[in-house]
């Protein structure tokens, strides 16, 4: 079974946005800003490799029902690409977890958001993809919230920011290949061999430092893959329907929610500069949502 082009509708399991691939993003957005609360909920005791781990045996069991359901063939066509998608998604997913667990969950999600420049730099480089203006505009508007909510003079120096980057980069290399396999493959694959990578990829690591979870850290554990889940199901619908720019572009709004949750649930400070850049933020969200007709390659 083909996957259908990149502008017909998809049947991911997402139904409320399946016509929807600009919902289907801020959906994501919402879901991966949930993982991020129990990432943080866990952090301070269980292992990054654990936690992503704990995230891939539940997502990869999620996808094969989903699959089976559906009743698509799990193993898609072009293997080494998905593979690659696979790897390179479980390198960022431990990047990102340890980024959580070392700096604020504002700061971390901030950091993490500068994948969307690397993104349409990289879609524009790879895929042949055209940046409409007001893409540009976002991406631009965007940057200088992530900047402002950021403050660099304050909080976010040494080792974990360095580990923030290069998780944001290969984020842009994950979403860039998922752009190229949904030429081929369905989203549903697409999602499935990410977990499928991420076991064998963080199993060793764990086994090399295990840490036993309490019932209580199970359950965040739990929450972590089931977030995560849904979080990769409306992106790879957003991913497989828009272009990768624009698709990153609106996800600015993850932002919002890890400032929200970090004021709300851990008590983290939420000062002007941080508001004004909220507001950049989602203005960057707003007008990618208000650019209906984008140049494709």
């Amino acid at each position: 079974m083909t996957a259908p082009g990149p502008d017909q509708p998809m049947a991911t399991g997402l139904s409320g946005a399946a016509g929807r691939p600009e919902l289907a993003m801020l959906a994501s957005a919402l879901s991966f800003s949930l993982m991020g609360v129990c990432v943080k909920q866990v952090g301070g005791r269980i292992p990054a490799a654990e936690v992503v781990l704990a995230r891939a045996l539940v997502s990869v069991a999620l996808s094969w029902w989903l699959l089976r359901r559906a009743g698509i063939p799990p193993w898609g066509q072009r293997r080494g690409l998905l593979v690659w998608r696979g790897a390179i998604g479980s390198v960022a997913l431990l990047c990102v977890y340890v980024a959580l667990t070392e700096l604020p969950l504002a700061s971390a999600t901030v950091l993490q958001y500068l994948y969307p420049t690397f993104t349409a730099l990289l879609a524009w480089l790879m895929l042949g993809e055209r940046i409409g203006r007001r893409v540009l505009l976002a991406v631009a508007v965007g940057w200088a919230g992530v900047l402002l909510v950021a403050q660099p003079g304050q909080q976010l120096a040494g080792w974990p920011v360095l580990i923030a980057v290069a998780g944001a980069l290969c984020t842009a290399l994950a979403y860039v290949s998922v752009r190229s396999l949904a030429r081929s493959e369905h989203p549903l694959v697409i999602v499935f061999y990410f977990p499928l990578v991420a076991v064998p990829m963080s199993l060793p690591l764990v086994l090399a430092n295990p840490v036993l979870p309490t019932p209580v850290e199970l359950l965040w554990l739990l929450g972590v893959g089931i977030f995560t889940q849904l979080g990769q199901l409306g992106l790879t619908r957003s991913l497989t329907a828009l272009p990768a720019a624009r698709a990153t572009a609106i996800s600015y709004v993850q932002v919002l929610f890890a400032g929200l949750w970090g004021w709300w649930v851990f008590g983290e400070a939420v000062d002007g500069w941080t508001v004004v850049g909220a507001a950049l933020v989602l203005l960057a969200t707003l007008i990618s949502l208000s650019s209906r007709r984008q140049p494709r390659a």
